[in-house]
């Protein structure tokens, strides 16, 4: 899927890799995304300065579209008071749910599956867009 795909829509972004060694203003972009520590979990209506922010930091975080299992099972865990078919069309109010943001987040179950958190998703990595697959790894971390 192409970047300019994701205008419009709701994605769930994870901070996979730490803090060390990164630099001033990725770590700057990576606290404006509410991603400042490991295994946090934000939700971010995609527009043209997010689109920006989440390509400066596909070394460092895992993104795509969730399905509404997983922001079932978000709503119900930290009490978001929103029904995740409003989030997924687009119509709950973002200003309250980033509020709650970041969530924390367990380290997935079993692991990291693939080649690590190093490469790329497309290369059989954890980091960069995932798509629809971000379902199935932040579905662990819950």
């Amino acid at each position: 899927m192409k970047q300019a795909e994701l205008l419009g829509k709701v994605i769930v972004a994870v901070r996979i890799r730490g803090k060390v060694g990164v630099r001033g203003t990725i770590n700057e972009t990576l606290d404006r995304l509410r991603l400042s520590n490991v295994n946090n979990c934000s939700l971010i209506k995609v527009n043209e300065p997010y689109l920006g922010m989440l390509k400066k930091c596909t070394n460092h975080i895992a993104y795509g579209e969730p399905n509404e299992e997983l922001l079932q099972s978000l709503v119900e865990k930290f009490n978001l008071n929103t029904d995740p078919k409003a989030i997924l069309s687009g119509k709950a109010d973002m200003r309250e749910l980033k509020e709650k943001m970041p969530m924390r987040l367990h380290p997935p179950r079993h692991g990291y599956h693939g080649k690590g958190i190093k490469q790329h998703f497309n290369k059989g990595g954890n980091v960069g867009y995932m798509g629809k697959d971000i379902s199935l790894l932040v579905q662990r971390m819950v």
